[in-house]
């Protein structure tokens, strides 16, 4: 939008929860989308996930360690069993860069990121109240979003219920969580077709998730 009512800026969802809008400038924007068009061919390319209680309607490609239910390995085990592929360094220093803006220096300061989990979401897709909890480390989680927009739930600790906070991610935001609030529960129950940049080119919303493995 050029213009708003009540202009977004950067917030305290929760304790070591902040989102700030626009974090990624629409040429970083073109830049993450053409390396995710890329990560997502295969071998080890974007995959249907089953999990124990059903299949997600967004698919996932990762990079640096594979993701599965509910741990991590060197190939991708549910898919076509070939080697993850790598984690680049430059993804690293974004992951950090995004904890120092949104967090502070301090929290950045041994955020090695190595992993990422990379979810495409068609108009239709949903994402259910979920916690970032196969990771051997308490580095905050780094969220980034290209494409629609999309409601994303952000919860408590404690249970998958209430309370929770429903904040609007556009293309571009950042949404990082750490401290106290690295457990929290959190979900995508709504995805808004069609409200992608119409210059991004893309129909459909990624969240590239980084993460430290401690593994």
């Amino acid at each position: 939008m050029d213009a708003e009512l009540f202009p977004r800026g950067h917030t305290e969802v929760a304790p070591g929860a902040v989102h700030v809008p626009d974090w990624l400038d629409p040429a970083r924007q073109r830049e993450l989308l053409a390396a995710c068009r890329q990560w997502a061919r295969p071998p080890a390319g974007l995959r249907t996930v089953r999990t124990p209680g059903g299949t997600m309607t967004a698919r996932q490609v990762c990079l640096g360690r594979h993701w599965y239910p509910y741990g991590y390995a060197p190939t991708a085990v549910d898919g076509d069993g070939a080697p993850v592929k790598p984690f680049p360094a430059w993804l690293g220093e974004l992951g950090r860069q995004a904890v120092t803006d949104a967090l502070g220096p301090q929290a950045a300061t041994a955020a090695a990121y190595d992993i990422a989990l990379i979810n495409f979401y068609a108009a239709d897709a949903r994402m259910g109240m979920h916690r970032d909890s196969d990771e051997r480390s308490d580095a905050p989680v780094v969220s980034l979003s290209l494409g629609d927009t999309c409601v994303f739930r952000f919860g408590n600790t404690r249970t998958r219920a209430r309370p929770w906070t429903d904040i609007e991610l556009r293309s571009g935001d950042l949404f990082v969580f750490g401290g106290p609030s690295r457990l929290a529960y959190h979900g995508v129950p709504r995805v808004h077709g069609g409200t992608a940049p119409g210059e991004l080119g893309l129909s459909g919303r990624l969240n590239i998730t980084l993460r430290v493995s401690g593994l």
